[in-house]
């Protein structure tokens, strides 16, 4: 084998007209993909729950097979695409029918927080990470737990977010970067201190090490009381 050999690299043994069959299979790989969710009812795939997500990488890995690996026939792929249709048909029917088989296929929201406060093990249980879920945060416009009244993560993955009223809104902990709010287990200075954990505003004394009263956390972030900007 010749290294750097532009006819192999580019087109190996195949003639030039092979090139016209690929553009006519994505083409056709294009339509399936696009009639599969016309008819599957999706409006959009902004998010995709874990079971449609299943699907998409499913019909991606059998479209792009169709697309230009010359040695796979049509027939079968179409076969591929009807075949999980109909399972696709037949899930959210039966999803449809029993809450309990739909909520073990897609999940069901979860609150993550509640009057300013993680609730205990919730990010833990989704297998988030505190920063990736402070960033979701922060993207949202929130600064501090102290704002927001419940903050539901959704099926598919989105996060819901209902907020106290600026006039309502309490102490919280900090969403911020590390380097702009960082984070103590010996206290600095005498002061309110959010649990880096659980968001549980404490009063403390500078030179000590504390306990979180509600989750015993142990690290601990200079708690925010900013009113949140529309």
């Amino acid at each position: 084998m010749e290294a750097f050999d532009w006819q192999r690299m580019l087109l190996d043994d195949f003639p030039v007209a092979f090139l016209g069959e690929v553009a006519l299979r994505a083409c056709l790989a294009y339509a399936a993909v696009f009639i599969f969710l016309k008819v599957s009812g999706r409006r959009g795939v902004r998010q995709l729950s874990l079971f449609e997500l299943v699907v998409i990488l499913t019909l991606g890995s059998a479209a792009g097979d169709m697309s230009f690996y010359h040695d796979v026939p049509l027939l079968p792929v179409a076969m591929v695409f009807i075949t999980l249709l109909v399972l696709y048909s037949l899930t959210t029917r039966l999803m449809k029918r029993s809450p309990r088989f739909g909520n073990w296929v897609e999940g069901k929201p979860v609150v993550i927080i509640r009057d300013g406060l993680y609730e205990l093990g919730a990010l833990e249980a989704q297998n988030i990470s505190s920063d990736e879920f402070h960033m979701e945060l922060r993207r949202a416009g929130v600064q501090h737990l102290g704002q927001v009244r419940l903050g539901i993560l959704e099926v598919d993955g989105d996060l819901s977010l209902y907020c106290f009223p600026a006039e309502e809104t309490h102490s919280g902990l900090s969403v911020l970067p590390e380097e702009l709010n960082p984070t103590y287990q010996h206290i600095p200075a005498d002061g309110l201190y959010a649990c880096n954990r659980c968001g549980n505003p404490q009063p403390l004394q500078a030179k000590h090490d504390a306990t979180c009263a509600r989750c015993g956390g142990e690290l601990w972030n200079q708690a925010l009381d900013w009113k949140r900007e529309r």
